[in-house]
């Protein structure tokens, strides 16, 4: 763990008089409590740093000793672990350097100190804070503890929710838009079982309840190991993005409207109380397992699953209490584990045979996320084999998909040597969801800096594209990905007049995937499509035909264009979902963008007939957007408009999808100078610069070939810019 080791002052800032998670727990055992862990968390000194001998060796060792692991230098050439002599041995085995780590130790405790210090000064006590490398279990308070200090932000870490707070954030969100939100009660920590404070364990469930229909489902659970921090507030965020983003984001909107995301922000609320406290708590705190009052009690969820269970003859978990990888006493023994097993088979069907390489079927629907912290890596199954899983290249390439976006490595989740009885069981193992573990950040404790700049903003967008995908993560991010889409005459924006030709334009790519560990095959996109207000998957949905804008589809990026017929649609926001397929013939996910009718007057200028030849053409500034319509099969329109010295005039033509309107461009004496004749509902677009020293004029012609005319289908927009 990276420790960022504030201020005494600022620490006791961020600490408040104590609210206790129970009232079955008092203040003063609480804060006595934590003061013999802290103590004992001091006692910790078997950490070392271990000099790897090339970077895949430490991406594997930092999955297999994740348990073990407080620091990753991936830099500097090593990682921080604590270990004994035969995890010692079995390093330098695989090539590993190892030596203490004194400076981590030193940064440890200090930091431990500044949080005990800040509690004691909070609560008034007359306690002196243990020394540094203190051998007892710490000094009792002369007098008694008044209220314990529960920390309403965490000491030194402000941009990271507590467990309270992240709480208070979700039921906000069910009472605030009871449509969008609900804050489901699924199960009980392990201290809320025994009576002895604790925590409910929920669900944050976010639909648009108002649309029904089969929804697919991503459902995502966070800081199931107490100690990462970034966790749970990067989900948070993500559902901040979602609520926030209903109505104003487009992808958000229909992400709510056609999907349903399930977000488990806390499943491990009484540890998570303590690594709040600056311990570097991983299991939950089940005292039944090493001892009531030691800090490396309880059980590890993330070994306690029920499939796969102590399957790895040893390798995979541990068997004993104190360690941090006990399994638990008997599969899906912890009541926090049975929450979420519960949990995920009541979202998913089951879908995958019974055998280890029995495969889900292609089109199988839904995702789960378990969210860890840290190693930088997007894990898949299986964690208990080198052999892939039946839908293994399937999910690579989505994982590969969503190390794109974080940069992080993508790989298969065995490390040195196997895991069992972890969090994807339930979902991939018994049911064949896809499963993925992301791994965040730089270190436990990361700083909010690193956090606010780096882990924040380029894991969002991996959470938002599994919510896009979720409809068959098995297919679609196999398909292209449409990156931006833009409209026309502010149609998102202050919107158009129903009847109005709208433009869009849209960027599509096959190349966003990571390929830093393996090759992803990389194709042309070979067809774009647009769909107003019913997305492709509905009844009733109707394709636009968009077309290349360099007039083919040989690329693997490509810039696509079409024309949106706006007429009989009613005032308000519509959706316009995008989507791009590659050369396999996968379509991917769709990229929306808002189209706003309103009543009133087209915006832009109209064109003044007559105007069907260059002596009576409408004198125009630019720029600046002109409506006008063909009236008849052999109309024609122009436009006079005076070009600057050295600008570049582009004129755009967009007409009705169901026309074909062509576009000339001449100079004063009718030579012409460029045209373009598209097709069928296509944008035509000419560029052409004055090289001269002076303003020109430039005679702008729309003619009709086919298609509509009159006043609502011959309607057509004519942008002229430089």
């Amino acid at each position: 763990m990276k420790l960022v080791c504030p201020p005494l002052s600022v620490a006791a800032a961020t600490l408040l008089l104590a609210v206790s998670a129970s009232p079955a727990i008092s203040a003063e055992n609480h804060a006595t409590d934590m003061r013999m862990l802290r103590d004992q968390e001091k006692l910790r000194t078997n950490i070392y740093k271990a000099y790897f001998p090339d970077l895949a060796t430490a991406r594997k060792a930092a999955i297999t000793f994740h348990a073990n692991l407080l620091e990753a230098q991936y830099d500097a050439g090593f990682l921080v672990l604590e270990l004994d002599a035969l995890e010692i041995a079995t390093l330098r085995s695989y090539g590993f350097r190892v030596e203490n780590a004194p400076e981590f130790i030193q940064r440890r405790d200090e930091f431990l100190n500044q949080i005990q210090q800040a509690a004691d000064a909070r609560l008034g006590t007359a306690t002196t804070a243990t020394t540094e490398g203190s051998t007892g279990t710490g000094a009792i308070p002369r007098q008694p503890a008044r209220g314990d200090a529960s920390i309403q932000s965490i000491p030194g870490y402000a941009c990271y929710e507590t467990v309270e707070e992240s709480f208070a954030t979700a039921q906000g969100f069910a009472t605030s838009f009871p449509s969008l939100a609900q804050w489901l009660d699924v199960g009980d920590s392990w201290q809320k079982t025994q009576g002895s404070g604790g925590y409910d364990i929920r669900v944050l469930k976010l639909t648009n309840s108002a649309i029904g229909g089969t929804k697919p489902r991503l459902f995502v659970n966070s800081a199931i190991h107490a100690r990462e921090y970034t966790t749970a507030p990067l989900v948070l965020e993500f559902a901040r993005w979602l609520v926030n983003g209903y109505g104003t984001n487009p992808d958000a909107t229909w992400i709510m409207d056609h999907h349903e995301v399930h977000l488990m922000l806390q499943a491990n609320p009484d540890g998570r109380k303590r690594a709040e406290g600056g311990l570097s708590w991983r299991k939950n705190t089940n005292t039944a397992y090493c001892g009531a009052t030691s800090n490396s009690r309880g059980a590890d969820l993330n070994r306690n699953f029920t499939f796969s269970w102590n399957s790895t003859g040893g390798q995979g978990s541990s068997g004993t209490p104190c360690n941090d990888t006990y399994r638990g006493p008997t599969p899906g023994s912890e009541p926090e584990t049975q929450a979420i097993q519960n949990y995920v088979r009541s979202l998913f069907p089951d879908r995958r045979g019974p055998n280890l390489g029995d495969a889900a079927p292609a089109d199988t629907m839904g995702m789960h996320l378990d969210i860890h912290s840290y190693s930088q890596l997007v894990l898949w199954p299986w964690g208990t084999t080198s052999t892939p899983s039946g839908n293994g290249t399937a999910l690579q390439t989505l994982g590969r998909r969503l190390a794109f976006f974080n940069g992080y490595t993508p790989q298969q989740s065995i490390g040195l040597y196997p895991t069992d009885g972890t969090s994807d069981g339930p979902s991939y193992g018994e049911l064949g969801v896809a499963a993925f573990t992301i791994e965040l950040g730089t270190s436990f404790f990361e700083s909010c800096t690193t956090y606010n700049n780096s882990t924040k903003p380029k894991n969002l967008p991996a959470l938002i594209y599994s919510a896009k995908v979720v409809r068959a993560p098995y297919q679609i991010p196999g398909g292209a990905d449409v990156t931006t889409v833009t409209l026309s005459n502010d149609a998102s924006g202050a919107g158009v007049t129903a009847g109005t030709p709208v433009a869009l334009s849209a960027s599509t790519t096959h190349t966003r995937f990571n390929q830093s560990n393996g090759t992803e095959p990389v194709r042309n996109v070979t067809a774009a499509q647009a769909f107003i207000d019913v997305p492709p998957w509905s009844a009733g949905a109707v394709p636009i035909t968009l077309a290349a804008t360099d007039g083919s589809f040989n690329a693997t990026t490509e810039a696509v264009s079409g024309s949106l017929t706006t007429t009989g649609l009613s005032l308000g926001k519509h959706l316009v979902f995008v989507r791009a397929q590659a050369a396999s013939g996968q379509w991917g996910p769709v990229t929306a963008q808002f189209l706003n009718i309103t009543s009133g007057t087209p915006p832009g200028n109209n064109e003044v007939e007559p105007n069907d030849s260059r002596t009576t053409a409408n004198a125009v500034p630019a720029p600046a957007t002109w409506n006008g319509a063909m009236g008849a099969t052999s109309d024609n329109d122009y436009f006079v408009v005076s070009v600057p010295a050295g600008a570049t005039l582009t004129a755009t033509l967009t007409p009705n999808a169901t026309s074909d309107y062509d576009l000339y461009v001449y100079n004063a004496s009718g030579t012409q100078l460029g045209k373009s004749e598209r097709g069928v509902g296509l944008v035509d677009t000419v560029s052409l610069t004055n090289t001269t020293a002076a303003a020109v004029q430039r005679y702008v012609r729309v003619r009709y070939y086919s298609g509509g005319t009159g006043a609502t289908n011959g309607r057509y927009t004519l942008g002229l810019d430089w």
